[in-house]
């Protein structure tokens, strides 16, 4: 399955072969140690170092539901007439899909398919940037498209990337694609980043958003099991980022193992350890509010039993 798409999930690999993620875990920790894949964090990909990126259509299969999950949440953000930048990626596609309905939205990208999923949304204005096509991922990069982001100013931008880390903030493989995302935060008053489970602790070559510069984190329920994933989280919330959790553990009506959020609900925001300063007056308060998870000076056991209490909630 590695081998076939690049990258594939723990839980997509225990749900194919029926049998634990514990099971799972074990065996593609032997894999690795033969060198014929590497672990990531939820995940295994095919081996290589910092400098390797997966092609759009390895990226497709990774952590599928959790990225439904965190597109629904992150959607509700939206409201009515904004002006917002979105970045390319598979999380961020997913978003679009459901930004189509959205009236008066005005979406300015550099990606093909965050511009193919709202060509026909008759109530949404798309702005591409210029550039050169980049076809592993469909984004346009380079000089043409940074310098059609100069003088423009919107309310948020909503990136994604290959790895997030308190240290390092977002980061990703290529460095014309974080050179765009660069000048897509410049363009924002507040920068949201969608990250699944399997980015947290991840870092890769380049820096595109540095954790200080990170308004907000939209992610999913880490496993109970993924302790760096939990640490990170704790760390982002530490610096002030404030943490979106969507899904949890599945419910009767989830086929996906992750409780989405319905798009445009709004929730109620819990403060997070540090107030987050403000950006050009679009604080936390503008638009529909997202809970957050408070991941405070605790103890592993009592950051587990507030997880707990959160997805009880």
């Amino acid at each position: 399955m590695v081998r076939a798409n690049g990258a594939v999930s723990l839980r997509e690999l225990a749900r194919v072969v029926q049998t634990s993620e514990v099971t799972v875990r074990r065996d593609v920790r032997a894999l690795e140690a033969e060198g014929l894949l590497d672990r990531r964090h939820g995940g295994a990909v095919l081996p290589g170092g910092f400098t390797r990126e997966s092609g759009f259509p390895q990226k497709s299969h990774l952590a599928t539901a959790e990225k439904t999950a965190i597109a629904d949440l992150a959607a509700g953000l939206v409201e009515e007439g904004e002006a917002i930048v979105v970045g390319a990626g598979t999380t961020t596609q997913e978003l679009a899909r459901r930004l189509a309905r959205v009236p008066g939205l005005t979406v300015v990208t550099n990606s093909l398919l965050v511009a193919q999923a709202l060509a026909h949304a008759n109530r949404v204005e798309v702005v591409m940037t210029g550039g050169t096509l980049r076809g592993s991922n469909y984004a346009l990069v380079g000089s043409g498209a940074e310098q059609s982001l100069q003088g423009l100013r919107v309310s948020r931008a909503f990136l994604s990337g290959s790895g997030l880390t308190a240290e390092r903030g977002l980061s990703t493989s290529n460095m014309l694609s974080a050179s765009v995302d660069r000048a897509l935060v410049q363009a924002a008053a507040e920068v949201v980043v969608l990250a699944d489970h399997t980015k947290l602790g991840t870092d890769t070559m380049f820096q595109t958003v540095p954790t200080d510069v990170i308004t907000r984190l939209v992610t999913d329920e880490p496993p109970t099991h993924d302790d760096r994933a939990a640490t990170e989280l704790q760390a982002l919330a530490d610096q002030g980022v404030q943490i979106a959790v969507a899904g949890g553990s599945a419910g009767p009506n989830s086929g996906n193992g992750v409780d989405s959020v319905p798009a445009r609900q709004p929730r109620r925001d819990v403060p997070l350890p540090g107030q987050r300063r403000t950006h050009g007056g679009h604080g936390s308060g503008a638009g529909p509010q997202l809970r957050s998870a408070v991941l405070g000076e605790q103890s592993p056991g009592e950051r587990a039993a507030r997880v707990a209490d959160l997805r009880r909630r």
